[in-house]
C-alpha cells in the first residue's frame, strides 16, 4: 500500500496546495495512505478537519510526514533540507524546472531519489487531464488580463453614453499558446478590441475562433516542436517581427506578451525605444518576467514605470485565484496517479517503459531517465 504525502508550500506569495479535500476521498477508495501536513489548505480557507472527514491522517511534524511517504506531492519542488527527512526511495512529484535545477538534479540522482517534473509530462491526448503545465498557464492568462485591467485607467469595452461614446481598448497578445489563447478569450468577453500574434501561423484559426484579429508577420520559416511548443526564431527573425510589431504595440491601451521558451531564456520582444511610443498610462504584462523577460525593463516579481507605461512582471500568475489553480493542479495530479494505480497491490507503480515517464521521470533508482536531461548532465560533466 502506497503512503501518498502533501506537503504544505513554502515559496514565497504561493497561496495554492496540491490536494483537496474531494482529491483525499478519490485516493482513499483506491486503497491508498493519505498524510497532509497540517494548514496546506489554510490560504484557500480549507481546514484540516475537512481532510480528517475525507479520511486522511494530517501530520502536524513536516519531518514525520516527509519520512514516511513513498510519495511527495508538492506545486514546488522540495529543497533539499527537506528531501534529506525523506527516504531514498521516495518519488517526488511537483514542478521541478529542470532546466534550471541540474544541480539540484544531480543531488537527486546521487542520492538515489526519484523525481517526476509535472511539466515535462508529454503534450498529448492520453495526457490532457494530467498537463499541470497548461491548466496552470490557462489560468494564468485570465489573471494576466485581469491584472491589466485593474491598472489601466480606461474601460475595456465600448460604452454609448448620453456624455459620450467610449471607444472599446486595444489589446495586443504576443503568443497564442495555452495562456496567450485564454487572454484573448478573456479580454474579448470583457469587450476588448483584441489582436494577436504568433510564430506559428498553425494557431491563426484558433485567435480568429475566439473574435480576434490575427497579425500576419511574414519572418519565414518558423514551426512548433512536436510538443505544440513554439520553435525559436534565429536574431534575424527576433529584428523583423520586433519592427513589424511596433506600430501594433504604439496603438495599444494593453500589450499581454506569453512567449516563453520551454528550457530556454525567452525572447526579448519589447525594447524601451517601443514602450516610449505607446500612450501615458498604457499596461504591459510580461509574463516571462521571472526569467528573464520579453519586455525591456520588466521586473521579476515587481510592477514597474517603463517610459510612463507600467509594466506588470509580478509572476506565479495562478496563484492569484488560488482557489481554482489548487483544484485544476489537485486533479492533474489524481489522473497522474491514477495512470500507474495497480488496484491489486494497492500502490503507484512506475513503468519506466511508459511514454509518459520516459520524459516526465527526471530521476529514478540513482538513474538520470529522461533523456534531454541525461544529455545536458553529460555534457556539463565532460
Amino acid at each position: 500500500m502506497s503512503i501518498i504525502g502533501f506537503v504544505t508550500e513554502h515559496a514565497e506569495n504561493e497561496r495554492r496546495c496540491s490536494v483537496l479535500p474531494i482529491n483525499i476521498e478519490a485516493y482513499i477508495k483506491l486503497g491508498a495512505t493519505i498524510l497532509v501536513e497540517s494548514g496546506i489548505g489554510k490560504s484557500i480557507n480549507i481546514h484540516d478537519s475537512e481532510y480528517t472527514d475525507a479520511g486522511a491522517t494530517i501530520e502536524t511534524d513536516r519531518a514525520s510526514l516527509l519520512a514516511k511517504a513513498d510519495f511527495v506531492m508538492s506545486i514546488h519542488a522540495l529543497e533539499k533540507v527537506d528531501l534529506e527527512q525523506t527516504k531514498t526511495t521516495v518519488c517526488c512529484i511537483s514542478f521541478l524546472d529542470p532546466f534550471n535545477a541540474l544541480e539540484h538534479i544531480k543531488w537527486l540522482q546521487q542520492s538515489g531519489r526519484s523525481a517526476l517534473s509535472v511539466e515535462m509530462i508529454p503534450r498529448s491526448s492520453r495526457c490532457q487531464k494530467m498537463d499541470a503545465l497548461s491548466s496552470q498557464a490557462s489560468l494564468a492568462g485570465y489573471v494576466m488580463v485581469a491584472k491589466a485591467m485593474s491598472i489601466l485607467p480606461r474601460i475595456f469595452p465600448m460604452m454609448m453614453t448620453p456624455a459620450g461614446t467610449l471607444k472599446p481598448s486595444k489589446v495586443f497578445v504576443i503568443g497564442a499558446g495555452v495562456a496567450g489563447l485564454q487572454a484573448i478569450a478573456t479580454a474579448r468577453r470583457l469587450g476588448a478590441a483584441v489582436i494577436a500574434y504568433d510564430t506559428r501561423e498553425v494557431v491563426a484559426e484558433q485567435v480568429r475562433s475566439l473574435g480576434a484579429k490575427f497579425l500576419a508577420i511574414d519572418i519565414g520559416e518558423t514551426g512548433q516542436t512536436d510538443q505544440g511548443y513554439a520553435k525559436a526564431l534565429t536574431p534575424e527573425q527576433i529584428e523583423i517581427q520586433q519592427q513589424a510589431q511596433a506600430d501594433c504595440i504604439a496603438s495599444s491601451d494593453v500589450v499581454i506578451t506569453t512567449a516563453q521558451l520551454f528550457g530556454r531564456k525567452p525572447p526579448l520582444l519589447i525594447k524601451k525605444d517601443v514602450i516610449a511610443k505607446m500612450k501615458p498610462g498604457s499596461v504591459i504584462v510580461d509574463m516571462a518576467a521571472e526569467n528573464g523577460g520579453n519586455v525591456e525593463g520588466s521586473v521579476a516579481g515587481s510592477i514597474v514605470t517603463v517610459e510612463g507605461v507600467t509594466v506588470i512582471g509580478t509572476g506565479n500568475w495562478a496563484s492569484e485565484v488560488a482557489l481554482d489553480a489548487s483544484q485544476m493542479y489537485a486533479n492533474n495530479l489524481q489522473a497522474l496517479l491514477l495512470e500507474f494505480w495497480d488496484a491489486e497491490t494497492k500502490k503507484m507503480v512506475l513503468n519506466l517503459e511508459d511514454d509518459i515517464l520516459k520524459t516526465a521521470l527526471i530521476t529514478h533508482n540513482g538513474e538520470l531517465i529522461n533523456p534531454t536531461i541525461k544529455a545536458l548532465l553529460t555534457q556539463e560533466s565532460v
